[in-house]
């Protein structure tokens, strides 16, 4: 890992060429190279490791964070001495945390690296499964065994920003980041193509082999819910278990644009 000292260094010597850059590594991810980094990208993600100095979270020894799964597992209970009930509980330990062998694609992993994705509080773990009414979920504690250094990309995840004129090196910064935060904030549903994971997860990636411990940012469930994924699988452990169910669901909408309409058949203007 970079030492502080050489990281305000490179800050000072590295600088964003335009606040669209993100978009730029973004498109050439997705279209161009993917596996073989063009000199543009090499460029955008040292510049990207220069300035995320200013932007660590130190996580304490013993924090509690948390990770929900949807279903349930089965437990025996005996209310008599002659009578034997099945009745529902929470998921085992094994079903609890990520397998070693195996994942899916996920926001900062690649299909096949399983990272740990936790959560600030219990409510946004929830949410983040995306349940509906009644769904039973498998939810679990899980206590921090050593400090963390986290990239914290939560800051911008709610701005948008947009020039007609390229700004100066620190406007130029704070939008690149804003993308960046924005990226990692973005739902992941089922129906995304596995490119829109790549520059998440190639970022993730750097961050991974600079040493850091993992990446944080906001959830897209609740104001005040943040998601932290760990690279090392051990880097918390399963304290507790609890089985909850789906009481409600509170949806709120907004327009995110103009109307059209849609003029009868034959009717004049």
């Amino acid at each position: 890992m970079l030492v502080n000292s050489e990281l305000e260094v490179g800050r000072l010597m590295l600088q964003f060429k335009s606040w669209r850059d993100y978009d730029k590594f973004q498109r050439e991810t997705h279209r161009a190279y993917r596996f073989i980094r063009s000199p543009d990208q090499e460029e955008f993600l040292r510049t990207v490791l220069a300035t995320s100095k200013s932007r660590t979270s130190v996580l304490k020894v013993g924090s509690i964070l948390w990770r929900a799964q949807q279903g349930h597992d089965w437990r025996a209970e005996h209310p008599q001495e002659d009578l034997e009930v099945i009745v529902p509980a929470p998921h085992p330990p094994s079903r609890m945390k990520p397998r070693p062998d195996r994942a899916n694609e996920g926001r900062a992993n690649p299909k096949g690296i399983p990272y740990l994705y936790l959560a600030t509080t219990k409510e946004t773990a929830m949410s983040e499964t995306r349940p509906w009414i009644s769904s039973p979920i498998s939810v679990a504690s899980f206590k921090l065994k050593k400090k963390a250094t986290v990239i914290d990309c939560s800051r911008y995840h709610d701005k948008f920003t947009f020039y007609f004129r390229e700004p100066g090196p620190v406007k130029r910064e704070r939008a690149v980041w804003t993308d960046i935060d924005r990226a990692f904030a973005r739902p992941v549903e089922r129906s995304d193509d596995v490119a829109d994971y790549v520059p998440t997860q190639v970022m993730a990636e750097l961050f991974k082999r600079e040493g850091f411990d993992g990446v944080a940012y906001k959830s897209a469930f609740g104001e005040n819910g943040f998601n932290v994924v760990f690279f090392d699988l051990d880097a918390a452990e399963l304290t507790s278990c609890q089985l909850f169910s789906v009481k409600g669901i509170d949806f709120k909408f907004e327009p995110s644009d103009n109307p059209y309409f849609v003029k009868p058949p034959g009717k004049k203007k």
